[in-house]
């Protein structure tokens, strides 16, 4: 059986704390993405969540980073934060006509996260997902949505996702539920638990657990130990794995990254 690569990040490059700890002293801003693709495998731009881009900034970035290298994008808040999901044909439309696709294959999936008071409409959300087209200037489309209301562990939900070949987002997080339903030919993680005391943000023993989660995903198969929804997804060739250490003592989450890239080989 055929494993996925395993790409693993951070959330955006540009932290001011960051300098000096992960970025040496006295780097130019402008090498930082640079520095931070030399040492990572993938980076979530969150930018796009609050703004749109222009055209030459998506050239720009897939300039700077190495072959190989992939950004997610997280889309734009105007599509997700609304009362009517079905009604969000035209800021997708927006979204990602920006020029994200001159990314070119340096694209990777793109995730649609939902505000924690977000309930799910079987009706209203299976709409939305029939929004998400699965090409854009000829270059393929892969989504992810990240949901963090408990209303989603539903059964429904999960075949929604299935059906489109969405896939939900895992996230290792305090208080938003964790599904780890597969639901498409990847797997998208965020994982937003790290500690300023620990110097790589997880212990090791919890990043030896990480590693293994990610193989086991990477081979296309159902890890043990997490939360399901649903039956398990049926056995698949292997997947592609973007995981992502995002929010929580964000100043680790580089060291974090680099100590699981280690671990996964």
């Amino acid at each position: 059986m055929s494993h996925g690569a395993i790409r693993v990040g951070i959330g955006g490059w540009n932290y001011e704390p960051w300098r000096g700890t992960f970025y040496p002293e006295k780097l130019p801003q402008a090498k930082e993405l640079a520095y931070a693709a030399e040492r990572l495998t993938a980076i979530e731009i969150n930018s796009t969540y609050y703004s749109t881009q222009k055209p030459e900034s998506w050239r720009k970035w897939a300039d700077a980073v190495p072959e190989g290298f992939v950004f997610t994008a997280k889309a734009s808040r105007f599509c997700t934060n609304r009362r009517v999901l079905a009604e969000a044909g035209d800021s997708i439309a927006k979204f990602l006509g920006q020029g994200l696709t001159e990314l070119g294959d340096r694209l990777g999936p793109i995730l649609w996260q939902f505000m924690p008071t977000k309930k799910f409409d079987r009706e209203d959300f299976g709409a939305f997902l029939k929004l998400l087209p699965h090409e854009q200037g000829g270059r393929r489309l892969r989504h992810a949505v990240e949901v963090r209301h408990e209303s989603f562990r539903d059964p429904a939900f999960v075949d929604l996702a299935r059906d489109n070949g969405v896939a939900i987002v895992f996230a290792d997080h305090a208080e938003y539920p964790a599904i780890a339903d597969l639901t498409a030919d990847f797997v998208y993680a965020r994982l937003q638990q790290s500690r300023e005391e620990a110097a790589t943000g997880y212990d090791a023993a919890a990043l030896d657990h990480w590693a293994d989660v990610a193989r086991s995903w990477a081979g296309g198969h159902q890890p043990r130990g997490l939360d399901h929804v649903a039956p398990s997804a049926p056995a698949a060739k292997g997947r592609d794995v973007f995981l992502f250490f995002i929010s929580g003592a964000k100043v680790r989450n580089p060291a974090a990254a680099q100590a699981l890239i280690e671990r996964v080989g």
